[in-house]
């Protein structure tokens, strides 16, 4: 049975337990456990909505000033690594990141293209499909991702968005 989340956590999940994991993760892969990078994963965690790396690095400034651009463009690929983040890739040409800490590989996210927001859902009847699609060619599926853009209704109706600032 899942406890009820609780101040500092995300869906349900305890947020120092993912912070524990990535340490040991860190410790696993012989990279030291820094203020900065645990600056990173703080600000990465304490975001509610998708994130471009540029904007974790103020994040993160925000938390310790010492934190360089290049320390957030070399912990995001750990971070991804060790699951706890996910990378989601838009084409826009700019990668966007959220904390993974449902470990939910059945998402469907949909785009807006108007806002460029990105809205996700769950999406279980991937399981079924990607097990069956896989297996048909002796494979098992590790992740799978339903990606659809979209337009505000909205905005072609009013002529404005709601989430356009």
């Amino acid at each position: 049975m899942t406890r009820p989340p609780r101040a500092g956590d995300i869906s349900g999940v305890s947020i120092p337990s993912a912070r524990e994991t990535f340490k040991k993760f860190l410790a696993q892969k012989g990279l030291r456990v820094t203020s900065q990078r645990l600056a990173i994963f703080d600000a990465a965690f304490a975001r509610k909505e998708h994130f471009t790396a540029e904007q974790l690095l103020g994040f993160a400034r925000s938390i310790d000033d010492s934190v360089s651009r290049a320390t957030v463009y070399r912990t995001l690929p750990v971070m991804i690594r060790s699951a706890l983040l996910r990378e989601i890739d838009i084409g826009s040409g700019e990668k966007f990141y959220m904390p993974n800490l449902e470990q939910n590989t059945q998402i469907a996210q949909v785009v807006c293209i108007d806002c460029d927001r990105i809205f996700e859902i769950s999406a279980p009847f991937m399981e079924w499909y990607g097990s069956t699609v896989s297996s048909k060619l002796g494979l098992s599926p590790v992740s799978q991702r339903l990606q659809v853009s979209a337009r505000c209704n909205t905005l072609r109706d009013t002529g404005t968005c709601p989430r356009l600032s």
